[in-house]
């Protein structure tokens, strides 16, 4: 015993031995890595390679697009690069065609692409070496650039590129790409063809933007969203400085709690002025609230707590702006919608429990009223669900293995450590966490494992427990959660080209799987006291899997179902399973298009994604004619992944649109959907025509407006926040308001661009009052440390004199010439060569992104 406690204490003070890093090791720490889109619009793209056992293509095929890349690597003069090397990295799209000398490349799943040496190749130390990519989808913005490009070779464990991570800049609080060249040719990167007649929002086309919709006003009432009625009465202000003495009937102070120290936290705490507030009043519509500031005091009225929880929300707002001494208000107010959601994708990069409470309490503070989280897709399971880990152990966490056996293979350019924030879920508890906060703010949390595309992290996880089980010789076991047919020789890529991402929907195994998620998510509401009520199944972008399924074939032929109509069988059998729990079924709508409306519980919700110029209106008329309540998803409009600028420099998916700004999101039309050809044009900036051909029926409306951020390529929670502030005030505008310039739908209507029923004065005029409404609430959004996005300032030099102008209200602009110190814009000033320019929060502390302007450049520069 005297010899092993000798030993042990000789062990614990021994120097500590330091690895000696690996030849890889010191490649991924010196090497210099750059990525320059060169263009997005080639004289030449190659064909795509189709899979010959995949369905043949549309006819006619669309037009080719493609973008031609480079990649860059500086080898370090003290080291020689392994034999067998390869360059892993996270592309979006497909590879067409790979021009270099030494290296191949070959698509693994998704979009984790590798570029291997041929045969006989080496890389030499201090040598430079390129390899330019066609690829089949067009960079319009540094951020399609994935991060954490890793080195991989025989014998050592791969390893991140130090040149190819991510950095944060400290002005914006936002992520920066310092590996990825600046976009500087318009004619070049801006466009993918010809017909496409998008330009980049530079300072000078941005100050004529801002220019021709008018300053914004300064409201008298800036409450958002705009409430139904509001008037002012005669008599002198109130100083709610004193406090106030809160007078309830009806409802208990716990569930107005959070709107009540909504008061608090602007400086209202108890006090003299009496505040009463009555609930249980049938006049009143659900959620609806009638507020009375008086000379002596303040009533609240209300059917419901989540509509006298609205109407301290709007106090607070108004309180606030006034600096607590409140002029006599009379509001009565009233949701348009009934369902204003928005959705939050924890799937493709984590975001966290403390996150999400704080987007709860600003959902509360502009009235949104459902979270609709997504918890499951392809890359990555993010919520625990006990009688399964593996769905968590491998589900929830990315690595650089690409074998999928503890971890799944890196993709969107996620930060491959275990502890990094995109790694992770959500725990049992946090999840009651949100659904506590959820619950005392009056938000009804949706959650959606996305099935049976997009499920890619199910599969693979279900596919360790398997190997778990069979190698404890639990045969029967294993196979009770397998997910996949080992007889199904289908070949198929999903839309984000994997190859392995779909449940097989024949067999039992799916099935039990799903019953076993929704009873744990159904317990865990039972427990926080909000019974699951909604559950969303996902649905959407099926591949063409099951083809050659045994048990497929042998389904089709039993039922007389086509074999492409199988999804949609999926969806009628997992709604009926969530009406015995008395759960009605949402979906995306086109896992909705081909199901029998008969086989589905009535209110079955749709939520319509087809674009405004594409499937979207005919769908959601024609979803709201079955009688399903239709949940406007557009992603032409409400996908708030989208970039909030054509610009090469801000981040956002373009499939759908290059541009969703606060402004267009404001101006849509959710009750007139054809009249928003009006006013919007389409992907290309064409104008456009939207024809009714599926009017709706009388009696028939949609029932609310969903906003979507989808995270592929939003890996921190400051850009979250980027992404949906101030974006998500408009959001509740629509959801809430119905807009005075806004027609009467007329079924059958045909609108075009610059229609004259639309009252553009009229709108331009509503956009002045919103803007200044938004202007006033960011330094509320300050106070609460959130992320939003500075637009960065319109500007001109004209005669040697500078002219700036912002989008919204008294935003603060700073400008510098060259070697110069930042300086605040006030005024045309005169000035020479080329100006940077930014705009700075309200509390100056935290900056937009630099613009540059200059007399002499051309209009992209």
């Amino acid at each position: 015993m005297d010899m092993l406690v000798t030993a042990l204490l000789m062990a614990s003070t021994a120097t500590p031995v330091t690895a000696t890093p690996s030849p890889l090791d010191r490649l991924a720490a010196g090497l210099g890595y750059r990525v320059t889109v060169v263009d997005n619009r080639p004289a030449y793209c190659p064909p795509l390679a189709i899979d010959p056992a995949a369905p043949p293509p549309p006819t006619p095929l669309p037009p080719r697009k493609c973008m031609v890349l480079d990649i860059d690597l500086d080898i370090p003069a003290d080291v020689t690069p392994p034999a067998d090397l390869e360059l892993r990295t996270s592309l979006i799209g497909s590879v067409l065609l790979i021009d270099s000398a030494e290296f191949t490349s070959r698509l693994v799943n998704g979009d984790v692409t590798v570029f291997a040496l041929k045969p006989g190749r080496s890389l030499e130390a201090g040598r430079h070496y390129r390899i330019r990519l066609t690829a089949s989808v067009p960079f319009f913005s540094r951020a399609f650039v994935l991060p954490n490009a890793a080195l991989a070779a025989p014998g050592a464990a791969p390893v991140v590129i130090a040149a190819a991570r991510p950095g944060t800049d400290p002005e914006t609080g936002l992520e920066t790409l310092p590996y990825v060249a600046p976009m500087t040719d318009e004619p070049r990167l801006a466009t993918a063809a010809a017909a496409d007649r998008n330009v980049w929002l530079t300072p000078v086309r941005a100050f004529a933007r801002y220019a021709a919709r008018g300053a914004a006003s300064t409201p008298d009432v800036v409450i958002l969203p705009a409430p139904a009625q509001a008037s002012r009465p005669a008599g002198a202000a109130l100083d709610l400085s004193q406090g106030v003495r809160v007078q309830l009937r009806g409802v208990s102070r716990a569930a107005l709690a959070p709107a009540l120290a909504g008061l608090e936290k602007i400086g209202i705490g108890t006090g003299a002025v009496p505040l009463s507030i009555v609930i249980g009043d049938p006049s009143i519509a659900a959620e609806g609230y009638r507020l009375d500031v008086t000379t002596t005091g303040i009533r609240i009225a209300a059917r419901d707590s989540a509509g006298a929880s609205y109407a301290l929300r709007s106090l607070a707002q108004q309180a606030t702006h006034e600096r607590l001494r409140m002029k006599p208000l009379a509001i009565v107010d009233a949701p348009r919608f009934g369902y204003r959601g928005l959705h939050l994708d924890l799937a493709r990069n984590f975001h966290g429990r403390d996150e999400i409470l704080r987007v709860i309490e600003q959902m509360a503070a502009v009235k949104l009223n459902t979270l609709h989280l997504h918890l499951g897709d392809d890359e990555g399971w993010r919520m625990d669900i006990p009688a399964l880990p593996e769905l968590t152990r491998v589900g929830a966490y990315r690595c650089l293995d690409l074998s999928d056996n503890t971890c799944l293979q890196p993709q969107l350019g996620a930060n491959p450590a275990r502890d990094s924030p995109t790694n992770g879920y959500l725990t049992t508890q946090d999840y009651l966490a949100i659904l506590a906060a959820a619950k005392a703010r009056q938000i009804t949390v949706v959650p959606s494992f996305d099935m049976p595309g997009h499920s890619r992290a199910a599969i693979k996880a279900m596919e360790a427990r398997y190997r778990r089980l069979m190698a404890a010789g639990r045969p029967a076991e294993a196979e009770r959660y397998r997910l996949v047919e080992p007889d199904d020789t289908t070949r198929y890529r999903s839309i984000q080209t994997y190859d392995d991402n779909t449940l097989n929907v024949c067999i039992p195994a799916t099935y039990r799987f799903v019953d076993t998620v929704v009873s744990a998510m159904a317990r865990l509401h039972a427990r926080a006291g909000v019974p699951l009520g909604l559950y969303h199944i996902g649905a959407d972008e099926t591949a063409g899997a099951w083809r050659n399924s045994p048990a497929c074939l042998a389904e089709a032929a039993r039922t007389g179902t086509p074999i492409a109509h199988l999804g949609a069988r999926f969806v009628e059998r997992v709604a009926a399973m969530l009406a015995k729990r008395g759960i009605r079924a949402g979906a995306w709508s086109d896992g909705l298009t081909n199901a029998d409306p008969a086989a589905l519980p009535a209110q079955t919700q749709s939520y319509v994604w087809g674009g405004l110029f594409d499937r979207g209106v005919a769908e959601a008329h024609s979803h709201a004619n079955r009688g399903w309540p239709v949940i406007l998803s557009m992603p032409d409009v409400t996908y708030l992944d989208m970039p909030q600028a054509v610009s090469p420099d801000e981040p956002g998916a373009t499939w759908a649109t290059r541009e969703i700004d606060l402004f267009r999101l404001y101006a849509f039309m959710p009750g007139n959907l054809p009249a928003n050809a009006a006013t919007m044009t389409d992907i290309l900036n064409r104008p456009g025509t939207i024809d009714d051909a599926t009017p709706l029926a009388a009696g028939h409306m949609v029932a609310g407006i969903q906003g979507q951020l989808w995270s592929e390529m939003v890996r921190c929670d400051s850009q979250v926040e980027y992404m949906l502030f101030p974006r998500l005030f408009a959001l509740a505008e629509r959801g809430w308001s119905r807009a005075s310039w806004e027609p009467g739908y007329t079924p059958g209507a045909r609108y075009s661009y610059g229609d004259a029923r639309i009252d553009v004065g009229a709108m331009l005029g509503g956009w002045s009052d919103f803007a200044g409404r938004v202007a006033d609430r960011l330094p509320a959004l300050d106070h609460d440390g959130i992320v939003y996005r500075l637009t960065p300032p319109g500007a001109r030099i004209v005669a040697g004199r500078l002219e700036a102008n912002s989008e919204l209200l008294g935003m603060p602009i700073d400008y510098r010439t060259q070697n110069g110190e930042w300086t605040h814009y006030t005024s045309p000033v005169a000035v020479q060569g080329a100006v940077e320019l930014r705009t700075a929060t309200p509390d100056g502390k935290r900056f937009s992104r630099i613009v540059t302007v200059a007399a002499d450049r051309a209009p992209w520069q």
